[in-house]
């Protein structure tokens, strides 16, 4: 097997939205029926951010270990011109350890974090949706859209962004790609109270979606809050809707769960299911198309293995890279 290096331009070329979101799929459905091991998460905090390493094994054409190494500073941009999230994934050929792949990590973080958006709401989103709102515009937006497109189409898409010149940028980027309307939202409530599906994919610290403003039979994907200082969700909104967690360990542990735990409104019990129990057909997702449908997202390695799987296996067919060795 090569062994090469991708840049974030080989991983946006090589992977797109749908076979990144079948791969997603397909490991939340081997996880849900107990086929992988649970994948794993470790943290380290600095003073303006920090370091997480999380880890998965998933068997393809051969049995595989992915670890992704994100430095994730949320002041970069402001402070020093630099992105949010920056680093690495390692893939290994799992029957020997050998390192086949480094890619960068920023691309994969994007377009599996949006993945997992696109599997939960087929799986728990009402099949038809007018309008859905994106809370933030940063470097997770444009791929979050994409991967929403691909299984719901949304007469009209509103983003909203604390900086409306970025939600400008992004309705006047994505309209045209997308072949629907999207439109800046400078007032957040109203967008959300009109909306079938809310995504929430923000830095923020303190929850900005609140129970008054959701209607009922909402979808929201809640991706923002992947360490235990964020939150985007109103507790008080976790508690009255049915919870659908990626890992309910980890959301326990750093999702907007977590907050909703730490508030006295919920605990791990009332969480519906996990994610890959829903995809297997082993767990009950939306009961009711009137039912608020909670996903919270806080990113884990099977979806980084999985999307690592699928750029590299295309890499090889192309002969794409850089080839490298130790």
């Amino acid at each position: 097997m090569p062994q090469i290096l991708l840049s974030r331009a080989d991983v946006e070329r090589l992977l797109t939205p749908r076979a990144c979101i079948d791969a997603v799929e397909d490991a939340f459905r081997r996880l849900g029926r107990g086929d992988v091991p649970p994948p794993g998460i470790l943290a380290l905090h600095a003073p303006d951010g920090g370091l997480h390493v999380k880890a998965g094994q998933l068997t393809a054409d051969r049995p595989y270990f992915a670890a992704k190494l994100n430095a994730n500073f949320p002041g970069n941009g402001a402070r020093h011109g630099l992105p949010t999230i920056q680093g690495v994934v390692v893939l290994f050929d799992a029957s020997n350890g050998t390192p086949l792949a480094i890619m960068d990590s920023i691309a994969i973080t994007a377009l599996r974090t949006a993945a997992a958006t696109a599997v939960a709401a087929k799986f728990l989103a009402r099949e038809r949706c007018g309008t859905a709102t994106i809370c933030g515009c940063g470097a997770q937006a444009a791929a979050q859209l994409r991967a929403l497109a691909a299984v719901r189409k949304p007469a009209r898409i509103l983003v909203h962004d604390l900086d409306p010149a970025r939600s400008a940028a992004l309705a006047a980027s994505m309209g045209g790609e997308l072949g629907i309307d999207v439109l800046p939202a400078p007032d957040l409530a109203s967008a959300v109270q009109a909306s079938d599906i809310v995504v929430t994919c923000t830095t923020a610290r303190r929850y900005f979606i609140t129970q008054e403003m959701v209607r009922p039979g909402t979808f929201i994907a809640a991706v923002g809050a992947d360490n235990e200082d964020k939150q985007e969700i109103d507790p008080r909104l976790m508690a009255a809707a049915a919870v659908v967690t990626d890992l309910t360990e980890q959301a326990a542990r750093i999702g907007d769960l977590h907050h909703a735990i730490e508030a006295g409104a919920m605990s791990r019990e009332d969480v519906r299911a996990e994610l890959g129990s829903v995809v297997a057909g082993l767990a009950r997702g939306r009961a009711s198309d009137g039912e608020i449908v909670i996903f919270d997202s806080t990113g884990t390695g099977l979806q980084d293995v999985a999307a690592a799987i699928a750029a590299y296996a295309q890499a090889v067919r192309e002969r794409a890279g850089t080839p490298f060795g130790f």
